[in-house]
């Protein structure tokens, strides 16, 4: 008998502020050292989609979300080189209380406002495909998949 497919879920924040989208830079992690990324993480076992966005938000950036204060704007399968896959969960945040700074500085070595229609070239890639696919209002994607 197979085995069940699994795949780690994960939640992105996507905040925009005058038209940039706010990225971190990670460090101390031993993955993506040194590139951008959106504040995110992994689902917790027994945690929803929207909780996992809300704790990721004020874990990683300090704000406080309200569940209706979240919108869906896209979902990816991806699959990365190694042959792992994810499926990541990118809700904008329409509203937040507090002023996102970083709250996590042994993992992220600054926070940045980049345009997401000229995203740096350092940002991970398969975020910034999530932010830009979410710019654009793709709500479905494929990354890495053949």
């Amino acid at each position: 008998m197979k085995e069940r497919y699994r795949s780690i879920v994960d939640v992105h924040i996507v905040l925009w502020r005058d038209g940039l989208v706010l990225l971190g830079e990670r460090a101390n992690t031993g993955f993506g050292d040194g590139c951008l990324n959106l504040p995110s993480g992994h689902l917790e076992e027994g945690e929803s989609v929207i909780d996992g966005a809300i704790r990721e938000a004020k874990e990683e950036i300090g704000i406080t979300v309200a569940p209706q204060d979240l919108r869906f704007a896209h979902v990816m399968h991806h699959r990365g080189d190694s042959g792992s896959s994810r499926v990541g969960f990118f809700f904008e945040a329409v509203h937040w209380e507090g002023v996102p700074v970083n709250m996590e500085p042994a993992k992220c070595a600054g926070l940045v406002w980049a345009d997401p229609k000229c995203l740096p070239s350092n940002t991970i890639p398969y975020q910034a495909a999530g932010v830009v696919n979410c710019h654009q209002g793709e709500s479905f994607a494929l990354d890495g998949w053949s």
